[in-house]
């Protein structure tokens, strides 16, 4: 969805804009925010549950590293002598270890699993709860496309990482420890020949992982392009703004190129790594050969080896093969991880505007004055030009105040300012003598209720958008409310009447129901104040005035504030603030306006009742 600001460029410039793909600069520059402390804190709750699967990581390796003794054994000892007995004993033991290995093994993949999608469940939560405590700066200045990739593709992305590389990380490790250990007892010479691979693989393996690490950040942000498309071009507002406007094919051409990026970047990871695993396997076939070679020199000398050592030794080092490929595999893993807990830990290092303030001030709505008062409060979005400058407003409880003005005037501004949606740049906003910013945000919601001109449905039944401000709410609450919005006329005429599907964003209903359930929804609340931008704007002027005379007679006790186009609706309003490039010009009532022949009194010229409706345009 599209979010527009006042004093910014018309709509039809934005949208267009978006449209055309003028790509916009992200809010936060990707920087790199990842710290293995902060990683290991997501385990830290798991910690015992943690070591148990270490521990059960290293049994099992140890009991693996029974094998190529017992293998030795056989050939040297049980076969050329013909030991029937013993070669069955040694058969047993190497079928109990193999055994005993595939319970230990499957018990620490179960426990590694809940370990790793607990840690998941964890970061996934911290981050969509941090979310909900940023400034609405961030969600107008970042695509929501870019919120959902890192939320469910970034960590879900972690999930292989998380559950099972991390454990099987330690189990390879462990596994290639005893191996080598292992292989020294049986013969240090053809064990230290053995591991002159390894610094090679270790230098191929890091400069394989870093390329790869820079390849999947480009990766990361062509996914959360795609889906950005996908959540934009594919909602209903864009699939009727491209239908509308024939742009279906350019915005199929747009995603098909995103979609070649993301192709050409998964070839170009997926070749480096081939490489690396294909000369890395060619030189741990070859190494038994060499083994053998080596082996077979010796045993010419005076310092001969066994020929069940020799085999041992090749056993061991095809057992080596797997964890060391593992290893190698998960050092480019972790280096590609980094990049996703960059990305993750770049939202939540990102500055709550929403916290717990030590001695925070409650207010209680029941006994709420309502009174709000704007004292010298002056803003600017982030393009830095200034939307208000030195305002102040002085709003009684109870009182009915409407702010009226053009497009671009600053009048949402001052709604979104008093619900806390941002914070002033100057200035300051009181609640009943109290700084909003020093009120607790549970209690500056539970005052407050806003209803906007383009309010958001979820997608269930008209009782279940009512209830979502209040699910304690009964039937008969839901019934007065809805008569007071002159909606329940309408809702018990549907076949299914309140249990009736709303669809997605509520475009089964015309944008006047949709508004009147939006108002219903915030009624139920009983909020001390309340905030209505454009709220009634797509009713008829009949119904408009209905409702109007409607909710004056149901809030005579709460302080309404009206953001008003339509100069018919706040006609009734106790105090009318109009407001003109940022500053307040005129205010009183509106006999009082329309006497001084001022400001006001254009606004009402324009276009008779219906005010500025069309001097905005």
């Amino acid at each position: 969805m599209i979010n527009l600001q006042e004093g910014e460029e018309s709509n039809w410039k934005k949208v267009m804009k978006f449209f055309l793909h003028k790509q916009r600069k992200e809010t936060i520059k990707n920087t790199n925010h990842f710290s293995i402390y902060r990683v290991y804190g997501f385990f830290q709750p798991y910690k015992w549950q943690l070591l148990s699967s270490l521990m059960l990581i290293f049994i099992g390796a140890g009991a693996s590293m029974a094998m190529p003794f017992l293998l030795r054994n056989i050939i040297d000892d049980a076969l050329p002598h013909g030991d029937i007995h013993l070669l069955i004993t040694l058969v047993i033991a190497m079928i109990l270890v193999t055994l005993i290995s595939a319970v230990i093994n499957m018990v620490q993949a179960i426990l590694s699993t809940k370990i790793g999608q607990s840690v998941l469940h964890d970061l996934r939560i911290k981050l969509y709860s941090h979310l909900h405590t940023l400034s609405l700066r961030f969600f107008t200045n970042t695509r929501g496309g870019e919120i959902q990739s890192r939320i469910t593709q970034d960590i879900g992305s972690l999930q292989e990482l998380v559950s099972n590389t991390a454990q099987e990380a330690a189990k390879n490790l462990s596994i290639a420890i005893m191996t080598v250990i292992a292989m020294f007892l049986l013969d240090w010479k053809l064990s230290l020949f053995s591991l002159t691979v390894v610094p090679f693989t270790l230098v191929l393996s890091n400069w394989v992982g870093a390329l790869r690490e820079k390849v999947s950040e480009k990766q990361r942000k062509k996914l959360a392009d795609l889906s950005s498309e996908i959540s934009e071009s594919l909602s209903v507002p864009g699939m009727i703004l491209s239908r509308t406007m024939g742009k279906s094919t350019f915005l199929i051409s747009k995603f098909s190129n995103t979609s070649k990026d993301v192709a050409d970047l998964e070839v170009h990871s997926r070749t480096s790594n081939e490489w690396q695993w294909q000369i890395i396997y060619l030189l741990l076939t070859i190494l038994p050969a060499l083994t053998l070679l080596l082996g077979g020199l010796t045993m010419q000398s005076e310092n001969q080896v066994s020929i069940g050592t020799i085999m041992a030794i090749i056993a061991l080092q095809e057992q080596l093969t797997f964890p060391l490929q593992e290893l190698l595999r998960t050092g480019i893993e972790v280096r590609k991880a980094r990049v996703l807990f960059s990305r993750i830990f770049e939202y939540l290092d990102m500055p709550a505007q929403i916290k717990k303030i030590a001695g925070a001030v409650v207010l209680d709505r029941k006994t709420a004055k309502g009174e709000v008062k704007l004292e010298n409060v002056s803003f600017s979005y982030e393009d830095g030009v200034q939307i208000l400058s030195e305002v102040t407003i002085d709003i009684s409880g109870g009182s009915q105040v409407a702010i009226v003005g053009a497009t671009g005037s600053g009048k949402t501004t001052i709604g979104y300012l008093i619900a806390g949606l941002y914070e002033v740049d100057k200035g300051a906003i009181y609640i009943d003598g109290v700084d909003i910013r020093k009120l607790s945000p549970d209690s500056l919601t539970d005052i407050l209720g806003v209803v906007s001109q383009d309010p958001y449905l979820v997608n269930g039944t008209i009782k279940e958008n009512l209830l979502f401000a209040n699910p304690n709410a009964t039937d008969q609450e839901l019934i007065a409310a809805a008569k007071i919005t002159k909606l329940h006329e309408f809702i018990v005429n549907l076949p299914m009447q309140y249990d009736t599907p709303i669809g997605e964003h509520g475009y089964r209903f015309s944008g006047g129901e949709k508004q009147r359930l939006s108002l219903t929804r915030t009624l139920l609340r009983k909020p001390a104040i309340i905030i209505m931008d454009e709220a009634t704007s797509a009713l008829d002027t009949i119904t408009e005035r209905q409702l109007s005379s409607a909710l004056i007679d149901s809030m005579q006790h709460t302080t309404t504030i009206t953001i008003a186009h339509r100069l018919s609706t706040v006609r009734h309003a106790d105090q009318i603030v109009v407001m003109h490039r940022g500053q307040i010009v005129e205010s009183g009532s509106h006999e009082e306006l329309a006497a001084k022949n001022g400001y006001y009194t254009e606004l009402l010229k324009s276009d008779g009742e219906r005010g500025v409706s069309k001097l905005a345009n």
